[in-house]
């Protein structure tokens, strides 16, 4: 019998404890945080989190996701992540005005037809790096 991973109450859950993800963390050339903070705040409506005083030195800035956050963290050897990404969960009334949003500031919107519920599209960062944006039902 094949185990979902999932409990009476529908809460994933694993034999060694794994509840959730606490963060992502996607790459970005050093002296990112003004356009992370540009992209994130301003054009996403993400609020930026406090970073540890311990790890500020390293540069980078994260923010609020829900319950979860996502980290842009600094990659000396920075590569854009064309393939890979975070998937973000949006209220379905906010789809598609961010999808005009990021249009009207310049950014790609793909909106992906193959797997049409829930709607979706993939956007880039301001480094290149693929985002996903679905709605959350």
């Amino acid at each position: 019998m094949h185990n979902t991973g999932l409990s009476d109450a529908g809460v994933a859950s694993t034999a060694m404890g794994f509840v959730g993800v606490d963060h992502v963390q996607i790459a970005a050339p050093t002296g990112c945080e003004d356009a992370a903070r540009r992209f994130f705040v301003e054009l996403l409506g993400l609020h930026e989190v406090q970073k540890p005083a311990s790890l500020r030195a390293r540069g980078g800035v994260w923010f609020q996701v829900g319950v979860q956050q996502l980290h842009v963290g600094v990659d000396e050897r920075f590569k854009a992540a064309r393939k890979a990404h975070p998937a973000l969960r949006v209220d379905p009334e906010t789809l598609d005005a961010l999808a005009d949003r990021l249009e009207a500031a310049g950014m790609k919107v793909l909106w992906d037809e193959d797997l049409p519920d829930p709607r979706r599209f993939y956007t880039e960062d301001p480094w290149g790096n693929r985002l996903e944006l679905l709605e959350h039902k």
